[in-house]
Parts: structure tokens; sequence; C-alpha cells
């Protein structure tokens, strides 16, 4: 496994994650442009996934984001939670965003 990815999709959907200090963001009206400090290296997010990203930023887990973004979307919950479980890898896999561990109950 890589280093900052979580092992499974599960475990994933109960932790809060944020975008952590290296990393700054920049929304445009076609796409999301993500710069991580410590490597200097641009990301290009699409619409749906820099407002994941954005959602992911609010909420209190993965799965509150992905209940909130199935609201918006009119989509499946279940649907919602595998893209967003997807992105989440990638971009742990790029230090652009890191994990705080489960919510409070």
């Amino acid at each position: 496994m890589i280093p900052g990815t979580v092992a499974d999709s599960d475990s994933l959907l109960t932790i809060n994650v944020r975008v952590p200090q290296h990393v700054v963001y920049r929304s445009f009206p076609s796409e999301t442009v993500v710069l991580n400090l410590n490597t200097g290296k641009y990301h290009g997010l699409n619409a749906t996934a820099g407002r994941m990203l954005d959602e992911l930023g609010r909420a209190a887990s993965v799965r509150d984001a992905a209940a909130a973004l199935a609201e918006i979307y009119k989509q499946d919950a279940a649907v919602l939670e595998r893209d967003l479980c997807e992105l989440c890898q990638a971009l742990l896999e790029r230090g652009l965003i890191a994990t705080d561990g489960p919510p409070e109950p």
C-alpha cells in the first residue's frame, strides 16, 4: 500500500479528510487547480472533482461528503461513495489531502 492511503473504502468512509497547509487550490468554472507547495507539482481536477474536494473540506467524514453530494447531484449515495473514495485515494497518494482520523461520535 502507498503511504498515506487507506486500506479499504469502508475505513475511508468514516475518516475526516482535509487539505493540508502545504496544498493550495483555486476553482475555476471548468476545473480546479491544486498545487502541492512541497513538491511544486500542479494537479488539475475537473469541475465535479473540484466540487467533491470542496465538500470534503466541509464534511465530518467522507461518507457525509458523499451523502451531501448525492443530494446535490441527485445520484445514488453508494455511487457517490465509490467515486469519492477513488478520488480520495488518488489525492492521498499525491499528498493533496490528509486524514484526521474518524469523526467524533
